[in-house]
C-alpha cells in the first residue's frame, strides 16, 4: 500500500549515472532493467494518480498507461522518434503522469463521476484491525481529501509532485517552468493552507432547531 501523505517526506536521491544505465538497458529491451524502473517509479506514479483520483482501479490504469508510453518512447529513441529527455527522466515521467491525470479529471468532470469516500482509506500503509480505528482512519482520510480539494490546482500539484512523486524542487521546476524560488514559496504556502484546513474543527451537523443532532 502507498503510505499517507507525510508533510515531512523528502524525495529519494538517485545516482544519475546509475539511473542512466538502467534507462539505456531498458531501451534495449532488457527485462531486468524494466523491473528496476518499475521498482523505482511505479509506486510513486500510482500514489500521485490515486491522490488526485481517489480510485485504485483508475490509478492502476494511469500507471499502466504511463509506463506503456515510457516503453514506447524508450524503444523509439534509436530512430530519433522517442525519448529525448536524457538527464531529466524523472521530470519527464511525472509530466506524463500529470498530463494523464489532468485528462482523466477533465473527462470525469464532464461526466460527473462521483468520488467514493472509501477510496481514500487505502492510501495508508496498513489498515487498522480494530473497527474503531478503521472508522477514525476513514474519517482522517476523508478530512485530508476534503482539505486537498479546497486547494487550488497549482497548490495540489506541487504537494503531489513533492510528496507523492518525491521530486526535488529543481525537477518540479523543469516540469512547470517556474523558478525554484517561486516553487519553494508556493510549496510553503500550500502546506500552510493544508495544515490550517486540517486543523479546522469539523462542524457537527445541525438539526432543524439549530442544535447539534
Amino acid at each position: 500500500m502507498v503510505p499517507a501523505l507525510s508533510l515531512q517526506s523528502t524525495p529519494a536521491e538517485r545516482d544519475p549515472g546509475e539511473l542512466a544505465s538502467v534507462i539505456a538497458r531498458a531501451a534495449k529491451g532488457e527485462e531486468r532493467a524494466w523491473e528496476e524502473l518499475m521498482h523505482l517509479y511505479a509506486r510513486r506514479v500510482f500514489a500521485m494518480a490515486r491522490s488526485r483520483l481517489h480510485d485504485d482501479e483508475l490509478a492502476e490504469e494511469i500507471t499502466q498507461s504511463v509506463f506503456v508510453t515510457v516503453a514506447t518512447k524508450l524503444n523509439g529513441q534509436a530512430d530519433g522518434a522517442g525519448y529525448s529527455e536524457q538527464g531529466r527522466f524523472e521530470p519527464w515521467l511525472f509530466r506524463i503522469t500529470m498530463n494523464r491525470v489532468r485528462d482523466l479529471c477533465r473527462k470525469r468532470a464532464r461526466h460527473a463521476i462521483p468520488t467514493a469516500p472509501e477510496h481514500m482509506a487505502g492510501i495508508r500503509s496498513h489498515e487498522p484491525h480494530d473497527p474503531g480505528e478503521q472508522d477514525a482512519s476513514r474519517a482522517e482520510m476523508n478530512k485530508l481529501r476534503h482539505a486537498m480539494e479546497q486547494l487550488s490546482e497549482r497548490d495540489r500539484e506541487i504537494i503531489e509532485l513533492r510528496h507523492h512523486g518525491q521530486l526535488s524542487f529543481k525537477q518540479i521546476a523543469e516540469i512547470s517552468g517556474d523558478p525554484i524560488g517561486t516553487l519553494l514559496a508556493r510549496h510553503h504556502r500550500a502546506l500552510k493552507k493544508l495544515k490550517d484546513l486540517l486543523d479546522t474543527p469539523t462542524q457537527a451537523p445541525q438539526n432543524g432547531s439549530g442544535e447539534a443532532s
